[in-house]
Parts: C-alpha cells; sequence; structure tokens
C-alpha cells in the first residue's frame, strides 16, 4: 500500500509509476465537512445537490481501474452542521449522519471496498473528543465506528471497514485506546482490520515495546496480543491495517526530528516489508508517501520514495523489489 497523489507534478496521472511499483492498494482522503458543506435532505444518496465530489477521486477510480490497483478511502472531518458548530476534527453529535454519508460515498464509488474510518484518531486535534488519558474519546470512537460498520455493509458486505486508526503515541496511548474502545452494551465495535500508524526511531524489527505507551512498528506483535485480548468472544481478531509508515530523509522537518540518509531510507523500506511479510496478522502497510514535499514548503517533510522532482530516491526501487 502507499499513499500520494493522483496526478505527478508535470500534471501527469501517477498511477504509471504506482504500477511500476507494483502497488496493491493507494490510500487516500475524503472529508466529509468538505463535500457536504450544507446539510443534505437525501443523506445516503450520492445525489443530493448538497453533495460537491472531489473530482481528484474520480478520476482515481478510474485510472486504478485502468491498473488494476485498489483504492482505499479514509473518510473524516464532520461538516460543522452535523458536530455542532465545531470544526472538521470534531465527531458528528449523530453517527448516523456519518453512517449515511458513508452510504452515499460507497454508492458514488462502487469500485471501492475499502473504508478508513477517521484518520490517527489518538493524535493530537486529530478526533475529538479526545481528552487525554480518559476513556471518553475511545468511547465516542466506538459509536461512530460501529454506525460506519453498519452503515457500509448495508451497502455491500464486500465493503471492507477499517478502524481504530491509532498512532504510535497520543493522547491516549494505543493499549489505553484498544482497553477502552468499547460500545455502551460493553462489546467493542465491528472491524474488519485495525487500522494504526506505528511511526518508529527504531529499525523495523520485531522488538520489546519500547514502553508502556508506545507501539511502533517493532511492537506490532505486542499490538496484535492487545487486539486478541480486546476482541476475545467477540468474533476474530481483526488483522492489522498499517496505514501509514515511513522514514524521512536527509533533514529533520515539521512533522519529525529524525532523519537518515537516502541509502538508509531504502534499508528501512526493505526491512519494514520483509518485518510484515514474516508475520501472519498484518493484512497490509502503507508507504508514506510516493513524494517528498517541495523545497519551497517551510520544514518539508521528506519520506517519500522520490523527490519533490519526482527522482526516483534509492528507496524507490526498494519498494518495488519489496515482496
Amino acid at each position: 500500500m502507499i499513499w500520494g497523489p493522483v496526478t505527478m507534478p508535470d500534471g501527469a496521472s501517477a498511477f504509471p509509476v504506482y504500477h511500476r511499483l507494483g502497488v496493491q492498494v493507494l490510500e487516500l482522503q475524503l472529508v466529509w465537512g468538505k463535500v457536504a458543506p450544507t446539510r443534505p435532505s437525501e443523506p445516503a444518496n450520492p445525489a443530493d445537490p448538497a453533495y460537491i465530489w472531489p473530482a481528484e477521486l474520480e478520476q482515481a477510480t478510474a485510472e486504478a481501474a485502468r491498473y488494476g490497483i485498489s483504492l482505499a478511502v479514509m473518510v473524516k472531518g464532520s461538516p460543522s452542521w452535523a458536530n455542532g458548530g465545531q470544526d472538521l476534527s470534531w465527531a458528528p453529535e449523530n453517527p448516523a449522519e456519518y453512517g449515511a454519508f458513508l452510504q452515499a460515498a460507497s454508492r458514488r464509488y462502487p469500485s471501492v471496498h475499502y473504508w478508513m474510518i477517521w484518520g490517527e484518531v489518538t493524535r493530537h486535534g486529530n478526533f475529538n473528543p479526545m481528552p487525554p488519558n480518559s476513556p471518553v474519546g475511545p468511547q465516542r470512537y466506538a459509536v461512530l465506528l460501529e454506525a460506519a460498520y453498519e452503515a457500509l455493509k448495508a451497502v455491500n458486505p464486500a465493503n471492507m471497514v477499517i478502524g481504530g486508526m491509532t498512532y504510535t503515541v497520543g493522547e491516549v496511548s494505543p493499549s489505553a485506546f484498544l482497553h477502552w474502545l468499547r460500545l455502551p452494551d460493553g462489546a467493542p465495535p465491528r472491524m474488519d482490520f485495525y487500522g494504526h500508524n506505528p511511526y518508529s526511531t527504531r529499525f523495523p524489527r520485531l522488538a520489546q515495546p519500547y514502553s508502556p505507551g508506545v507501539r511502533d512498528i517493532d511492537d506490532i506483535g505486542t499490538l496484535d496480543s492487545e487486539l486478541k485480548s480486546a476482541y476475545a468472544g467477540h468474533g476474530p481478531t481483526p488483522k492489522l491495517w498499517l496505514s501509514e509508515f515511513g522514514i524521512s530523509s536527509d533533514s529533520a522537518n515539521r512533522a519529525f526530528d529524525y532523519y537518515v540518509s537516502e541509502p538508509e531510507q531504502a534499508r528501512w523500506v526493505t526491512a519494514a516489508y520483509k518485518l510484515v511479510n514474516s508475520v501472519p496478522y498484518v493484512a497490509g502497510l502503507g508507504w508514506y508517501e510516493l513524494l517528498d514535499e517541495p523545497y519551497s514548503v517551510p520544514e518539508r517533510i521528506t519520506e517519500g520514495l522520490m523527490t519533490a522532482e519526482d527522482k526516483p530516491k534509492p528507496a524507490f526501487y526498494a519498494y518495488a523489489k519489496a515482496p
């Protein structure tokens, strides 16, 4: 899996590049609040005039079909009319409204079967409410996830629902999040895969947890054990969908203060995919991302497989060879 643009810097389609890399799943975002700035009268109907569907995603579905690449869409960001006048990070007051939007999206993009429910919900400012070290956020998210699962499966049972969507650390640790991820009846919410972004300062290899509050890529075995415990007696344990992982090259940036050389970045790519392919409990690993940010961006992020000018870095060739 990989995150990346639909078009390259010169305006050409990025899908020939993804095909060359052997990408199986391209991950993209859909922001509810931008698609539905006003309340629709028929929220489950993609043709409702309130909806403004992004042209980029239309292009992506067509190109993905042409190249045999699946899409995974992260749906986040509630509109102010659904969340009591708050910003996009706030959960809707009525989870069923989020479910109805997901139904509209699934009907609009019937070829998309992977749906990520929000993103990095435990990271500050990404999902609210999420008070530090409190069950309030996980419980609020659990109800939203359950509504999403029911809505998407009603449209097409083949839809795969990716929940959790936690981060290495956060306002609530991944371990505590799983412990508190419960519906009002005490059961965990339904999902097909558990999403997690295991960024790390440690080279990818299975190891003991770095600390109780951290779950990086070296800790995925521990995270799987915690999932087994959380879902014991509630059906099969969801496999891990490691939505994002990467390592910056050449310089620190606004997201991470650690980085490696370009050759070392390639070693991380190889090691990360070797690691996840050595265990049975990972459904996929998404590299973040295809391109470095342009030099004009302050404290630019350099986790890409290619430079900002779309020149392949050593990591590009390592990704193409990954199993």
